[in-house]
């Protein structure tokens, strides 16, 4: 069986880790990057630390903004998957990158979608549009929750498609957890276990509006004079750019700004901060296995498993309501227990075997397996949808 995997991103590259190599010893399998994350540090980085082999494929998009972004992943993905003929299309999470399976579904390639169900019901949220668009252009959908398979059933998803498969960074954190021991982060970044905090921020929503990224640093800012631990910030391109676009001073007193960290680095600095602070949905999760308080720098989060828990809070961009929060979360600090959902094990597996061993044929995946292996059709089965697509 033939199955192909596109991926653009720094999360998309970490959480298919075990995924890709498990392909890669039972089927046919075709790697291919688009380019959505160019820079090394959030591509190449990771491909090396994680031992994952170099993809197939590599798009090279560029994109200048969403549209012609979005615009070169869709012309490029068009004829890569009219080349290669796979039998299925696995897709992670909520990018640019997964658009991909809007031309898949056209052409009838069943897509296999990894973090169905997310939901944050905020618009304003490039990602939540993502999300329902390659929910409903999937024709098998693994949420990680049983919160988000509920959310795919109220949008009229048959049960039969839906399959909860479990975290696979709770997996991914467990074969790696000798290589983050070591990681000498801490010294490198002249910290201490518990006395510092790490932030993340790269969120549209929060770095390109000109009245609100300013108040976010006010925020750190005094975070850092209340507690007097430094603040650590993992600073991504975009976030650079859009600080200096801003003209705002990164060297300001207590914060520390560091170019994008590898994986094994950031996880070390995650499990030892005091706590975190971030605008990410991954860090949410990880944050949550690992015991250390987190707080979202947002108004909404597509995670409500980690506030439900007890691991996570919002505190949007307001400085007094961020001081706030941090001091309740810390207060009680790894007192939850992470949802079931997050600490599964066999999700590379259980994935796999889904994808290997589970379909559900459709009129437009007929007319796609004739087309490549030219196979004849009944008149019944190819009617509709090739009177259609003319």
């Amino acid at each position: 069986m033939k199955i192909m995997t596109i991926l653009g991103t720094r999360p998309e590259i970490i959480r298919l880790s075990l995924v890709i190599k498990l392909l890669d010893q039972h089927a046919d399998h075709i790697l291919v990057h688009t380019g959505q994350n160019y820079d090394d540090r959030l591509n190449g980085l990771f491909f090396r630390e994680l031992e994952i082999r170099k993809p197939d494929v590599f798009l090279g998009v560029r994109g200048d903004g969403f549209a012609h972004q979005v615009g070169e992943i869709l012309s490029k993905s068009h004829p890569l998957l009219l080349q290669h003929r796979p039998d299925r299309l696995l897709i992670l999470g909520d990018t640019n990158s997964g658009l991909t399976a809007l031309v898949a579904r056209r052409l009838g390639i069943p897509v296999y979608h990894m973090e169905a169900g997310n939901r944050c019901y905020d618009d304003r949220v490039p990602e939540e549009i993502n999300r329902r668009v390659i929910d409903h252009s999937s024709s098998v959908l693994m949420p990680y929750t049983n919160r988000s398979r509920e959310n795919l059933i109220k949008e009229g998803f048959e049960n039969g498609r839906v399959f909860v498969v479990g975290n696979p960074i709770g997996e991914v954190l467990a074969h790696y957890a000798g290589r983050i021991a070591a990681s000498t982060a801490l010294a490198d970044h002249g910290v201490q276990s518990r006395k510092f905090f790490l932030v993340t921020l790269h969120r549209a929503e929060n770095v390109d509006v000109a009245d609100r990224l300013p108040i976010l640093m006010e925020g750190l800012i005094l975070l850092q004079r209340q507690y007097g631990f430094p603040v650590i910030c993992s600073l991504h391109p975009h976030t650079k750019a859009k600080l200096k676009a801003f003209q705002i001073n990164p060297s300001q007193a207590g914060l520390h700004f560091v170019e994008p960290l590898g994986f094994f680095d950031f996880v070390k600095l995650e499990q030892s901060a005091f706590c975190l602070l971030s605008d990410s949905g991954t860090v949410q999760e990880e944050a949550c296995i690992a015991g250390v308080p987190s707080v979202t720098l947002r108004d909404v989060t597509e995670r409500p498993e980690t506030i439900e828990c007890g691991s996570n809070v919002l505190a949007g961009c307001d400085p007094a309501s961020i001081l706030k929060l941090v001091d309740l979360v810390t207060r009680e600090n790894g007192l939850w227990q992470p949802p079931m959902e997050y600490l599964a094990k066999h999700v590379a597996a259980t994935v796999c075997r889904i994808l290997l061993g589970f379909h559900i044929p459709d009129l437009a995946e007929k007319v796609w397996l004739a087309r490549s292996h030219q196979i004849p059709l009944k008149q019944s089965d190819s009617l509709d949808v090739v009177s259609k697509s003319k």
